[in-house]
């Protein structure tokens, strides 16, 4: 028992010496940067897929009609089909038009089939690609059109400030920012010369040239988790992307308690894995390995596991001040840990029983493997 305990603390320090050193540095903030404003601005079309959002819109839609930007631009928003009223909420605000979708065809994933609608409506430049509950400062389609214009971009992607308040949220929500990072480092993914490919689909600007080359949405027209497909076939494409980090970009999605997250990551955890049943059970041992056993391996005595958590408590703390949390939330990450190992786990189950993938009423894997 000894060898075995003193075995599982070796291992566990070896992954969190390579997940501090050798992991792209994916735990120090990466925030998006100013550039030099271009002397033309292109034209923008943002497209707001929204399906069942009435309640959010008066407070981000105000954000989107008051943005500073120089150049051509309108909002585009795709009411998916709603039944609270979305649609009509939209028409009240300027610059705002509406379109309706046609009815979802076989085989499109409910948000990639509105993005398309969106985008089809459009012949800008850019399309900028924003989800409903985000609110945006009045000069980001300025900074992000900037961004991609100075450093020749084909995908711009921000991942914005997640809502940090209710327990759950706080416990969760710098975790989930932090996992995200550790599969898909930002510097990793910026650089053209790494496979690694990654963006967020709360803001996502996309060159309309690039757009058209890979085939439009319809290249990843059954993505559930679009926003990374997106970024990787215009990688593989030859297309240039960049994904940072927002300080004043803000989702309003309220997740009021664990179950609300539990659920959010349970729509996609198993998609995210390839729907294999192998890397199901090799991540949820990962994440025992690195994340359970240290604290465990510390009640034991364990010198190793102490230095374990140590480490990624260091490398965590970032995140948790980047969410302007105390210092005491960089212990918590092995909790965090095990609730979305549960989270992952019950994925599984929901596509094994044909229910994975709801979303507002829609379940997008509706076979049982």
């Amino acid at each position: 028992m000894q060898h075995f305990s003193s075995a599982l603390s070796g291992l566990a320090l070896l992954g969190w010496v390579y997940l501090a050193l050798f992991r792209g540095r994916f735990w120090q903030i990466l925030l998006d940067e100013r550039d030099t404003e271009p002397a033309v601005w292109p034209s923008i079309d943002i497209v707001v897929p929204a399906r069942n959002e009435g309640e959010v819109l008066p407070r981000t839609l105000p954000s989107l009609a008051a943005q500073d930007y120089p150049g051509a631009w309108r909002i585009l928003l795709v009411d998916d089909h709603s039944d609270d009223g979305t649609g009509e909420i939209a028409r009240r605000y300027e610059r705002v038009s509406v379109i309706v979708p046609p009815a979802l065809a076989e085989g499109w994933s409910g948000k990639v089939a509105a993005m398309d609608a969106g985008a089809a409506a459009s012949q800008a430049e850019f399309i900028l690609f924003t989800d409903a509950d985000i609110e945006h400062p009045a000069d980001g389609l300025r900074r992000v059109a900037a961004a991609a214009v100075a450093r020749k971009l084909d995908l711009t992607s921000r991942m914005v400030r997640l809502r940090c308040v209710s327990a759950a949220e706080r416990l969760l929500v710098p975790a989930f920012v932090f996992f995200f990072a550790m599969l898909y480092p930002f510097r990793r993914a910026n650089d053209r010369r790494s496979r690694v490919a990654a963006a967020a689909g709360g803001v996502m600007l996309v060159r309309r040239r690039k757009l058209d080359e890979i085939g439009g949405m319809a290249r990843i027209k059954s993505a559930l988790i679009d926003d990374c497909t997106l970024a990787r076939a215009i990688k593989d494409a030859g297309g240039k992307i960049e994904l940072t980090l927002a300080d004043d970009i803000r989702s309003l999605r309220e997740y009021p308690g664990f179950g609300d997250i539990h659920r959010t990551v349970a729509r996609t955890a198993y998609t995210q894995l390839r729907c294999s049943i192998l890397l199901v059970a090799g991540t949820c041992f990962g994440m025992a390995l690195l994340f359970l056993a240290p604290p465990v391996l510390l009640v034991t005595g364990s010198v190793l596991g102490a230095v374990s958590w140590g480490i990624m408590s260091a490398i965590y703390l970032p995140m948790v001040r980047f969410y302007r949390l105390p210092f005491a939330y960089s212990l918590t990450l092995p909790v965090a840990a095990a609730l979305y190992v549960l989270a992952t786990i019950d994925s599984a189950r929901l596509h094994w029983l044909g229910r994975g993938g709801g979303w507002k009423g829609r379940v997008q894997s509706k076979t049982p493997l």
